[in-house]
């Protein structure tokens, strides 16, 4: 079930178009990407899903609900954190939280109990955020954001100045609400690594344009050719044999193995020139393409289109 969608969304201003013909589906119980280089229209896509922006042209469905058109409605079933979570830091965060649930309808005590649990808080919830680290206030954002049960939960940055047991801690407790909560998260970056171990899908978003939607796993296979290291006894004379029957492919020595970027077909085809030639192979293995390499190859491919 799509819970998000965004038809034909622009938007311009002064005459510059910052987004243009965006179309997206969000499905529950996913963690949603927006990816793509600074200044790509990531965060300015959130703030329109969140109504801090009007839309130009099109519109932006959350359960059916139109922004444009029933704001209130649709805006019940959102949390959001647009850049950095902002508290009262003099409060603590269990303070923060109450101040907070006062401005909600039918928020319980019980109920923020149970958020603090879930974003793991309770045993410093009730410190003045002051004594907070970058990561707890980013966890006291999300629990702050999670308080009325929202079907849609949209982060913007979220490990954004967090050491990697922050970003570890993030990625986990949004993988946990999706399959848990089944809600829908959404969020953006520019961190790939991070956000190949967060996402189940990817929108590559470059110059306020769509240029691809995948999925994580599908992100890393769709290259046709892919980087190969060859076990080999003698690398040099190996590397000689290749480079003298396959000119065009370059043949790499990394710590007495041979590498080269071929197609799948033409690996037995090697194996058996250097088995020939005596060139003894103890393994072969193909190196799986880093998502930052498949992203910038989505982006070359996008600016073909």
């Amino acid at each position: 079930m799509e819970i998000v969608q965004l038809v034909n969304v622009s938007k311009v201003i002064n005459r510059t178009t910052l987004i243009k013909s965006l179309s997206l589906g969000i499905q529950e119980g996913e963690v949603f990407g927006l990816l793509g280089p600074n200044g790509a229209g990531k965060t300015t896509t959130i703030r329109m899903i969140v109504g801090l922006i009007s839309i130009t042209e099109g519109d932006i469905f959350i359960l059916n609900k139109s922004v444009k058109t029933h704001y209130q409605e649709a805006m019940k079933n959102v949390g959001a954190i647009v850049e950095n979570p902002e508290m009262y830091k003099f409060l603590s965060g269990y303070d923060n939280l109450i101040h907070y649930a006062r401005m909600m309808n039918g928020i319980k005590k019980e109920k923020i109990s149970e958020i603090v649990e879930l974003v793991g808080l309770t045993d410093r919830i009730h410190d003045k955020v002051k004594t907070y680290s970058l990561g707890m206030r980013q966890r006291l954002g999300l629990a702050q954001s999670l308080l009325h049960d929202p079907k849609v939960l949209i982060l913007d940055e979220p490990t954004n100045g967090l050491d990697p047991a922050g970003i570890r801690e993030i990625r986990d407790y949004l993988r946990k609400l999706a399959k848990e909560k089944n809600m829908a998260i959404i969020v953006s970056s520019h961190l790939l690594s991070e956000m190949e171990m967060m996402c189940d899908r990817f929108a590559i978003i470059q110059n306020g344009k769509l240029v691809d939607v995948q999925a994580v796993s599908e992100l890393t296979m769709k290259s046709t050719t892919a980087l190969y290291e060859f076990d080999v006894h003698e690398p040099l004379k190996g590397k000689n044999i290749l480079e003298e029957s396959y000119p065009s492919i370059p043949v790499s020595i990394i710590h007495s193995t041979l590498q080269m970027t071929v197609e799948k077909e033409q690996v037995p085809e090697l194996i058996k020139l250097l088995v020939e030639s005596e060139v003894k192979i103890y393994g072969v293995r193909v190196k799986e393409q880093s998502l930052e390499e498949r992203f910038f190859e989505v982006l070359k491919e996008g600016e073909n289109t």
